[in-house]
């Protein structure tokens, strides 16, 4: 077989950074790059990254959370999921508060599923995807705003999978979460990996100034 494709990391100069709006939670930046010789500027949402949990029960379903999303006007069905806001938090530590958080569970085992880039031609967003399981309920959690009214739906990872494709569903991260964990699970779960691996490709791990 020949060898797999790899992102690799690349860090050409950055001879300007301006942070040319401040946001509530998100800036966004303009920066000037040198690259191959010439100077590009690129505009980008600068975040702080995230992580997600794909949560799978005893019998295979999956844990959905269906909140309001205002950019595409849609209550859609998410994974939880949560920022990297608390500075030097681990991320599996930020996944277990979410998951706590957003869906009132813990869970015992935890494997690294998958990492994404949501949008890396304008954000700097990485997400972190858990797969979680042996589950425990915890105590209702108080939430607002969004996620005041946020509904939850077990649903087998099969029938995750069709609604995937059959395009019902279309949060990008829950996407991810899904078909990962449906590919893992039909190679006998050998590609999880060490939810603490260190996480290099976070782009906080090699950005310009």
């Amino acid at each position: 077989m020949s060898e797999l494709p790899r992102d690799v990391p690349s860090t050409p100069p950055v001879t300007q950074s301006e942070r040319v709006f401040e946001g509530a939670v998100w800036d966004i930046r303009r920066d000037a790059i040198d690259y191959n010789g010439s100077i590009i500027h690129r505009e980008y949402m600068d975040h702080t990254g995230a992580v997600a949990v794909l949560v799978l029960d005893e019998r295979e379903r999956v844990l959905l959370i269906r909140q309001y999303r205002h950019p595409v006007r849609m209550l859609d069905w998410e994974i939880p999921a949560g920022l990297l806001d608390i500075a030097g938090e681990d991320p599996v530590v930020g996944a277990r508060r979410e998951l706590a958080e957003e869906a009132d569970l813990e869970a015992s085992t935890w494997h690294l599923l998958s990492e994404i880039f949501t949008s890396p031609g304008g954000s700097s967003e990485a997400i972190r995807i858990y797969l979680a399981r042996g589950l425990r309920e915890l105590p209702a959690f108080a939430r607002e705003d969004e996620e005041a009214d946020i509904e939850k739906m077990w649903i087998d990872l099969d029938d995750a999978v069709t609604a995937v494709l059959e395009r019902r569903i279309r949060n990008g991260v829950l996407v991810a979460g899904v078909l990962a964990a449906d590919a893992a699970r039909r190679a006998g779960w050998a590609t999880l990996g060490d939810p603490r691996e260190p996480w290099t490709t976070h782009p906080g791990y090699h950005a310009g100034s």
